[in-house]
């Protein structure tokens, strides 16, 4: 297994004070969203509110509270170019934001508890050796992707 090692931070930069926050998903239908990362991936409402003719949230992870996933739904989404993805590589020819990733500790056992729930799995878990980690892609309802990767030792 490869190791893998960022390189060191740069506290100098000028942007040294950022920090992920929260990743955007559009859907069509706010309320169907909104429960399907409660229901199938135990997310926890942080807030709701509404802006113009739409409907927003953040939902967090079950027991994180450095991320969110914000759900924007209402108005009047315009098309996507494809969706639902068949595998990853299929996704892999369209532009745009691709996915975002969850962390997890182990990658089988996680996919196995979506699988339970009905959630719909894109990519089976498989190994990238260059960053070290186990991976495997699902999709919500909408067919926006979600990855998630395990540090493996």
């Amino acid at each position: 297994m490869a190791d893998f090692i960022p390189p060191a931070r740069n506290t100098a930069s000028p942007f040294a004070d950022m920090r992920g926050h929260h990743v955007a998903v559009r859907t069509p239908d706010f309320a169907t969203a909104r429960d399907w990362y409660v229901q199938k991936l135990d997310f926890r409402v942080i807030a709701e509110w509404p802006y113009a003719d739409e409907q927003l949230a953040y939902v967090a992870p079950a027991a994180d509270d450095d991320f969110y996933v914000e759900i924007l739904g209402g108005g009047d989404p315009g098309p996507i170019e494809v969706r639902p993805y068949n595998d990853l590589g299929d996704s892999l020819k369209y532009r745009g934001l691709h996915h975002f990733c969850l962390n997890v500790k182990s990658v089988d056992e996680t996919v196995a508890r979506l699988r339970e729930r009905g959630v719909v799995i894109v990519t089976e878990p498989f190994v990238l050796e260059v960053i070290s980690r186990k991976l495997a892609f699902f999709a919500d309802p909408f067919g926006n992707l979600i990855e998630l990767a395990e540090v493996l030792d």
